[in-house]
């Protein structure tokens, strides 16, 4: 109930800063518990479940106070601009997550942190290994994309049917994101220590900076996306529950402008992730 009642629904949109310390809050909290109370074989599951048990309450307060602006509201675009507000709310929460696991991964013992992101490593080398190269001729750009479309659809399954369920999918990627990042970060380091023999601040503060940004670079607008599809499901439900009032359509009109919007921040992630990111990084 302690960490329930640290933000309303409400406030969340008023003040979405506030969620990127949430996001740090919640997931070091789990990544404690699940160390010290679970075997290592259970850490990186069990994190990722404590951080959405965390959330859980104030995302169904979230897509109910969404929902309510459905039938309130009836101008098209001031309902995009109104779930805008959530949506800012949830990237600050993502990037709180991004940032926590990324730092703990990198900080943690090399056993311990491979350990507690065994899961999250385990999913980054399937990918990898189907991953086929550079863009658009070798099929890289349609297995991402088709990829992120199957994530999105999971993300309005669970919202739909758990109702705050999305928050699931969301976390899940956010650590893999981190683990992503933190073992990018771990070999620019490793680097240095060989070149120069020895790390300096500086060295850590550009590492993580240029492994956070390796990845969300792309990752905004794909998390995004999928935090989108999660409102637009969370909005379907809101729709099956007025079925038989004037409301029905109009609610379901939303949903699926909404979700329009997510499939093309999913095409826009795709293309930077596979024609932008390998020119940098």
């Amino acid at each position: 109930m302690v960490l329930e009642s640290l933000i309303s629904a409400a406030k969340a949109e008023k003040e979405p800063w506030e969620a990127f310390f949430l996001g740090l809050l919640y997931s070091s909290i789990a990544i404690f518990l699940a160390i010290f109370i679970f075997s290592a074989e259970q850490v990186s599951l069990v994190m990722v479940f404590l951080t959405v048990l965390a959330c859980t309450a104030l995302m169904y307060k979230l897509l109910y106070y969404e929902g309510k602006k459905d039938i309130k509201l009836r101008s098209e675009k001031r309902l995009l601009q109104e779930h805008a507000k959530a949506l800012s709310f949830l990237m600050f929460l993502f990037l709180g997550f991004v940032v926590s696991f990324t730092l703990w991964f990198v900080f943690l013992p090399g056993d311990l942190s491979n350990s507690v992101f065994s899961s999250q490593l385990n999913a980054i080398d399937v990918v990898n290994s189907q991953f086929t190269g550079n863009f658009f001729n070798n099929g890289s750009f349609w297995f991402i994309l088709g990829n992120n479309l199957k994530v999105l659809f999971f993300a309005i399954f669970f919202s739909f049917f758990y109702g705050a369920g999305a928050i699931f999918i969301l976390t899940w990627n956010a650590s893999v994101v981190g683990a992503a990042a933190g073992t990018f970060i771990r070999d620019l380091l490793h680097d240095k220590l060989l070149a120069a023999g020895a790390i300096g601040a500086a060295s850590y503060f550009t590492a993580v900076g240029t492994g956070l940004a390796r990845y969300l670079i792309h990752g905004i607008p794909e998390m995004a996306a999928y935090f989108i599809g999660g409102i637009s499901g969370g909005l379907v439900s809101v729709a099956m529950v007025h079925y038989s009032t004037p409301h029905f359509r109009r609610v379901m009109k939303d949903s699926f402008a909404v979700l329009g919007v997510a499939v093309i921040f999913l095409i826009v992630a795709a293309f930077i992730e596979v024609g932008i990111t390998p020119i940098f990084f």
